[in-house]
């Protein structure tokens, strides 16, 4: 079905299933009155030297991957507790006459607000076509080490401690050649040693190349036009290598006209001790891979209600994320999709099944004609509930002039949690300058990059300069960072759920490496207090099932807090990274 044919499909389903939201909007009960703050982000990119610019390496032959990518993320590469920034970068394709080499850069974090880039000394400055990363600590020695996925061969760099990397991809057993997308860390089968998830896209490459189209409107192929390939999962022997358990473990999906993966979380649904895996495929059906326990996985999307919207439809799913949105100590999924799909929220009503809750949640009509791929959940004015930042831009570099109601270059939103789980769009001016700009935005990562114990935005854009966006509205509320610390190296323990009780404030969330759109965010844990002045417990499931209970006299608020898991050397909550 050509493009356009199908778009208007697509609007007339749309126009259908959005109609209870339109009609919401006027009034009622509905209509929430969200406090107003005057900022929420400032654009510091340019006052931190963050300097880097994102090249697609197209030549108007418009290969598919030039609309895709890239990504990056946050990560603590030097262990001094100030994250660090990582990203992404593209490669040239056949036609390209722009300058090259283009390579991968990593940016240190210097603790005034500024970075520095060490990517010549990091040995991280690969020159493949890069797509996505994740970062976990391979061989528990404390140290962070860093995969990258791209259009090509993946890519796998052991931390060596003294500020470099050494590419160990083949010593270490990876091989992936096919267009690799989205990766998580997690130990899967709770042995001690981070495992590894993998998601690749669709059988496009430079060879099979097909024009969509006509040649009076050229555009970027949709999926349809290739073959789904098979995602990976890779387990850590403990040894330094891995080995890939896909097949055996129930993970790979070898129906060509499924598996077109483009995002990946580790996320304990069901909240039985053992981490299972939500992917998010564009134009197929998403999966939900139960983990039984012994090794093995169980595919339960349909049943369990992620893998279609309520109307039984396949959306084109390009990031996710996961939280306790709504405060019942479950993990709720929201997913990014194509224009006239709307960012799905699947509301995790117990027992393993989940309910599409995009119309009350108030995205329905506000992602309506937008593109969404990255996205984060996290509590960006610290008032105790998740908010919600999606990163937009369309596919079609000439959406224009197919639908010129529609437009390749978007603004990202940022909504604002009413704290019922209901979202508002906060108004661009008041969310920042950035949010007031159309851009091609990618990749979304949250992190606390100066520690102040407000998260910040870091945003990856399609052919143009990556870009930091400080929070301010942060510093209207109380809160806690907290760095688990695994018994196994040291490492961040990975998997570990914690349940914060704090007054009337009740919230759980998980430690992850990989989440969003091709990036990581920030390792700790973050919790939003509000106006309340002290925490009563944590009450912290460690990734091999143990169980702690710390008492908040033991950690207070406003810091960073270190808690290391029983067995090692200190278990003590100790203040960590102050600014």
């Amino acid at each position: 079905m050509p493009p356009s044919d199908r778009l208007r499909l697509l609007l007339v389903a749309v126009l259908i299933s959005f109609a209870p939201a339109c009609r919401q909007s006027d009034g009622g009960e509905s209509a929430v009155q969200q406090p107003r703050l005057s900022l929420w982000f400032e654009d510091v990119t340019e006052a931190s030297a963050l300097s880097f610019t994102h090249v697609d390496g197209g030549s108007g032959r418009r290969y598919m991957v030039e609309t895709m990518g890239s990504g990056g993320g946050f990560l603590d590469f030097d262990s001094d507790g100030w994250l660090d920034v990582f990203l992404l970068q593209g490669a040239p394709l056949p036609g390209y006459r722009g300058a090259a080499p283009l390579a991968n850069r990593l940016f240190r974090n210097l603790r005034d607000g500024t970075f520095e880039d060490v990517t010549t000394r990091s040995g991280l400055g690969d020159t493949g076509y890069a797509m996505g990363t994740c970062f976990g600590d391979i061989d528990n020695d404390g140290r962070v080490d860093v995969y990258v996925t791209a259009f090509g061969p993946d890519r796998l760099f052991r931390n060596r401690g003294d500020g470099r990397f050494e590419e160990i991809t083949g010593a270490a057993g990876i091989s992936n050649t096919l267009w690799g997308a989205g990766c998580a860390f997690a130990d899967y089968d709770r042995d001690g040693f981070l495992d590894l998830f993998v998601v690749n896209y669709v059988d496009a490459t430079i060879a099979n190349h097909r024009r969509c189209g006509t040649s009076q409107l050229p555009m970027y192929c949709h999926p349809d036009v290739y073959a789904g390939v098979p995602d990976l999962l890779y387990r850590n022997r403990g040894n330094g290598t891995f080995e890939e358990v896909g097949a055996d473990a129930g993970i790979r999906i070898d129906d060509p006209n499924e598996a077109k993966g483009l995002g990946v979380l580790w996320l304990d649904y069901d909240d039985d001790g053992w981490l299972d895996a939500y992917v998010a495929n564009d134009s197929t059906r998403n999966f939900l891979f139960r983990n039984q326990g012994d090794g093995t996985f169980q595919e339960v999307g349909a049943t369990a209600g992620v893998a279609y919207d309520n109307l039984g439809r396949t959306q084109a799913g390009m990031g996710v994320s996961a939280g306790d949105v709504f405060g019942t100590g479950r993990m709720d999924i929201v997913v990014t999709n194509l224009d006239f799909e709307a960012n799905t929220v699947y509301r995790n009503l117990g027992d393993g099944l989940f309910e599409d809750g995009t119309t009350g949640s108030g995205l329905a009509g506000a992602s309506a004609t937008q593109v969404g791929f990255g996205v984060s959940f996290l509590d960006a004015d610290n008032d105790g509930d998740l908010d919600l930042v999606v990163a937009n831009g369309h596919i079609l570099d000439n959406i224009a002039a197919i639908n010129p109601s529609l437009a390749y270059a978007q603004k990202d939103q940022l909504f604002a949690n009413d704290g019922t789980g209901r979202f508002v769009e906060v108004p661009a001016v008041e969310a920042g300058r950035w949010f007031e700009t159309p851009s091609v935005t990618r990749g979304l990562a949250a992190g606390d990059f100066d520690n102040d114990g407000s998260p910040d935005l870091l945003v990856t854009v399609s052919n143009g300069p990556a870009q930091l966006l400080r929070n301010v509205a942060g510093a209207n509320g109380h809160w806690i960072d907290l760095r688990l610390v695994s018994r196994f190296g040291g490492r961040e323990a990975v998997g570990a759920r914690v349940r914060l009780v704090a007054g009337d404030l009740e919230r759980v969330a998980e430690v992850r490496a990989g989440s969003s759109y091709l990036a990581q965010e920030d390792g700790r844990i973050h919790f939003g207090l509000g106006q309340r002045t002290r925490i009563d417990r944590l009450e912290i499931r460690w990734p091999e099932g143990d169980r702690q209970v710390v008492a908040g006299a033991d950690v207070g608020i406003d810091r960073v807090v270190v808690i290391r898991q029983p067995g090692t050397v200190d278990q003590t909550a100790s203040e960590d990274s102050q600014p």
